[in-house]
């Protein structure tokens, strides 16, 4: 079997070995024990957002974040609703395209990649226009690695009662929070980010009231959130065929999770693996894309580097080859390439990336100069 590379990616991640143990065993999806397995996450997602099982619950989805954002934009915005979509980033843009896919009337305020957006824009635009019924951000934005104000844009949209979703695919388990201190109804995420499982489901946690309000909004069969949290709460099963091994990698990787002391405990590492990549490019001559005050510590960006020498294809494929993965695509409108630093890795990965950084640099004749 070939050795598996670092990740220093957003998602898929590196996986601790007991992680990927749990996926060696075979449960049937109408299994007891299986059926265990599901209300237990469900439970233990609720805890991870301080969110209370009278007032929240969880609905779990077959396939990536996406599909889990989908299902929610699809469901709960009925006929004749309105979304705003905040938007500073490529995922920002994809929930407004899934809107206007689904024919649903939407708007967005839209800001620079690397630009915070502003409460009070939002309070102006849900002023300006009460057809608005619904609001939409992501919290972490990882087309640059930008963390939004949720918080203080919850506040607002709940000040003008619209139904608040967030997407948090790349900060929940990692950055602390309060579903309803946030005045979030729909929060979604996915199991192969900082709770560090594998691919094969997302999970949607939502504000009950909100979610019974939905009956008869579905724009799709597979999709249908409240179709599916019925069938989860009724026999606790999934309507389609479940990702069995990836809930049972789940359940292994929120136990750990609670073994590193938590959110607030897997917080600390991933800030150490930022502080650590940041010092270390700065010293490289690199620069990076976001400004210190709004860089989460999920992902960063660099921008390229104006050496002539400096080729990204060249730069990707040369760490591959040593063992490290960073993110190849370019989602940016600036010259910009992403390093993550979630999954099961630490300081000591995040320094055998910057050697086999170092050492690529070299390789291409590359010097950069270090900022005064």
């Amino acid at each position: 079997m070939a050795k598996s590379k670092l990740l220093f990616t957003p998602g898929p991640l590196t996986t601790s070995r007991a992680v990927k143990a749990a996926m060696m065993r075979d449960l049937g999806s109408r299994d007891t024990e299986f059926i265990a397995v599901v209300r237990e996450i469900r439970a233990r997602l609720l805890t991870l957002g301080h969110a209370s099982a009278d007032e929240y619950t969880t609905i779990l989805m077959q396939g990536s974040g996406t599909f889990g954002i989908e299902s929610v934009i699809s469901t709960v915005i009925p006929p004749q609703g309105k979304l705003l979509v905040i938007i500073n980033g490529a995922y920002g843009k994809r929930i407004a395209q899934i809107a206007t896919v689904h024919k649903i009337e939407n708007t967005a305020l839209t800001y620079d990649e690397n630009r915070q957006p502003n409460p009070q824009a939002v309070d102006a635009a849900l002023a300006a226009d009460p057809a608005i019924t619904h609001v939409a951000i992501v919290h972490c934005e990882t087309t640059s690695g930008i963390v939004n104000p949720i918080e203080a844009i919850g506040t607002i949209v709940k000040q003008h009662n619209r139904v608040y979703i967030v997407d948090a695919m790349s900060s929940f388990g990692a950055i602390p929070m309060n579903l309803a201190e946030c005045g979030i109804a729909y929060l979604i995420s996915s199991a192969n980010k900082c709770v560090q499982g594998v691919p094969g489901f997302s999970f949607i946690i939502a504000r009950r009231a909100a979610l019974l309000a939905t009956a008869g909004y579905a724009r799709s069969i597979s999709l249908d959130l409240l179709a599916q949290w019925r069938g989860l709460e009724g026999e606790g099963q999934f309507r389609f065929t479940p990702p069995t091994h990836a809930l049972l990698a789940f359940q292994q990787a929120l136990k750990e999770l609670d073994l590193e002391g938590g959110v607030s405990g897997r917080a600390m590492r991933y800030r150490t693996n930022h502080d650590t990549l940041v010092e270390g490019m700065r010293a490289l001559g690199f620069q990076e894309y976001v400004d210190p005050a709004s860089q989460g510590y999920i992902i960063t960006s660099f921008r390229y580097p104006s050496h002539p020498n400096f080729d990204f294809k060249k730069f990707y494929t040369a760490l591959s080859a040593k063992g490290c993965v960073i993110y190849p695509g370019q989602v940016s409108k600036t010259d910009c390439f992403r390093i993550g630093h979630i999954g099961y890795i630490g300081r000591r990965e995040t320094l055998k990336l910057l050697r086999a950084i170092r050492q690529t640099l070299a390789e291409m004749n590359l010097v950069l100069e270090k900022e005064s």
